[in-house]
């Protein structure tokens, strides 16, 4: 269980990495699967800051009335992906052996636990959510 809020998709995300690095010396394909999550969350966040600053580019360009709205939401946008590229920055800079000394729960992930966050973080990917538009298309 984790608390609600923001930190949310953080904690799930320390939780799947810290079952990767628990498992890598029985499967080594693991140490590529934890640097290529670390990897595609660092550019999630990256594509997200991108299109809030398109977004505010063009609501600039009309001068609409929830051009307040708008900014303020951008700059949400902005602290929360500079908290998340922050977050993966101190995990890429510790070591693996240092990253197990650091989890954030006592509790470890099981196989299960670990698919289920997956399928979690999965479906929050651009692509799950518009799945329906792709499948009535």
């Amino acid at each position: 269980q984790v608390s609600g809020g923001e930190d949310e998709i953080q904690q799930l995300q320390k939780a799947l990495l810290d079952y990767l690095d628990e498992n890598t010396e029985t499967d080594a394909s693991l140490v590529f699967s934890r640097k290529f999550y670390i990897a595609q969350w660092f550019r999630d966040t990256t594509m997200e800051t991108e299109k809030a600053i398109k977004s505010q580019k063009d609501e600039d360009s009309s001068e609409g009335a929830h051009h307040a709205k708008d900014v303020e939401t951008t700059g949400q946008i902005m602290h929360r992906a500079e908290s998340r590229k922050k977050f993966l920055r101190s995990i890429i800079k510790t070591a693996p052996s240092q990253f197990s000394i650091l989890k954030m729960n006592s509790d470890t992930v099981d196989y299960e636990d670990a698919c289920l966050i997956v399928r979690y973080l999965a479906s929050m990917r651009p692509f799950a959510q518009s799945f329906d538009i792709y499948l009535t298309q």
